[in-house]
C-alpha cells in the first residue's frame, strides 16, 4: 500500500502561496461553524519521524480562534495513565461540542510502537484494532467528526531531514537517539504501518495518506482535505 504513494509530487513555493492563505481563511470560518453547531471534531496525525506533523498542524492552526482548539502531543503514558486502559488517556482529552483537538500522535501507539517495541504482546495488540474501530465508531455516532492523517516520506527524505536538524542548532532537540534507533526497524515499523491502515479504516474513519516528502505539497493537502469534509459535514 504505501509503496504505490507517489512521494514525487510538489508544489512550487508560488503555488503553495497561492493556495494556502485562502484555504486557512475558509477554515477560520468553518471554526466559527463548528463552534456555532457544537460539533466535535478529533483529528489524528501520526507518520514517520520528521514525517511534518507538527508543521501540518501549525498551518491548520494558524488562523483558527485559539480559544476553539486545543493540540496535544502524545508521549509515552505515566502516572495514573499508565495504571490504566490504553484508551483513557485519550477519552479525558476528547474535544467539548464546538471544539476541535488534534492529536500529535494518538491511541495508534498501540499498534505501532508497542507493537513494534514488544512493549505489549500480540494478542494485545491484535485485539487493539477491533478497540480502536469501536472507540472511533462510538465518537461519529455522537456526531464527531473525524480525521486521521498518515504522513508518509521516504527513507532517504528522512534521513536528510535527521542530517539538516543535526547541524541546524534550533532543531537539533527535535531529533533523539531513539529516532535513530526506530530508523533501524524501518521494516518493521512499515509491515505495522500497512496492517494498521488496512485493519482501522473503515467508511465512518478512515485514513488519508498524505505524500509528505515535499513538506509544502503535505500542508495544502492537509488543508484542502480538513476544509472539504468540514464544508460537507456542517452544511
Amino acid at each position: 500500500m504505501l509503496e504505490q504513494v507517489d512521494l514525487k509530487v510538489r508544489l512550487t513555493r508560488e503555488e503553495y502561496a497561492r493556495q494556502v492563505t485562502p484555504l486557512q481563511n475558509q477554515l477560520h470560518l468553518l471554526g466559527y461553524q463548528v463552534y456555532e453547531q457544537k460539533r466535535p471534531v478529533l483529528m489524528v496525525f501520526e507518520g514517520w519521524d520528521a514525517a511534518g506533523k507538527g508543521g501540518a498542524i501549525k498551518r491548520l492552526t494558524e488562523k483558527l480562534d485559539p480559544r476553539g482548539y486545543v493540540v496535544w502531543p502524545i508521549a509515552a503514558p505515566s502516572g495514573d495513565d499508565k495504571n490504566r486502559h490504553y484508551l483513557y488517556r485519550f477519552w479525558r482529552r476528547l474535544p467539548e461540542q464546538g471544539q476541535i483537538v488534534l492529536f500529535d500522535r494518538s491511541w495508534y501507539g498501540r499498534v505501532l510502537v508497542e507493537r513494534v517495541e514488544g512493549y505489549c504482546n500480540e494478542a494485545t495488540w491484535t485485539r487493539a484494532f477491533s478497540e480502536i474501530n469501536q472507540f472511533e465508531r462510538e465518537l461519529v455516532e455522537f456526531g464527531t467528526i473525524v480525521f486521521k492523517f498518515w504522513m508518509q516520506i521516504s527513507q532517504v527524505e528522512q534521513l536528510r531531514r535527521f542530517k539538516e536538524r543535526e547541524r541546524t542548532n534550533y532543531k537539533q532537540w527535535k531529533l533523539t537517539e531513539e529516532d535513530w534507533r526506530n530508523r533501524g526497524k524501518w521494516a518493521d515499523y512499515e509491515h505495522a504501518v500497512e496492517d494498521m491502515l488496512l485493519k482501522t479504516s473503515t467508511h465512518i474513519a478512515p485514513w488519508t495518506v498524505v505524500e509528505a516528502n515535499d513538506k509544502l505539497h503535505a500542508r495544502v493537502k492537509v488543508l484542502k482535505t480538513v476544509v472539504s469534509k468540514l464544508k460537507l459535514e456542517l452544511g
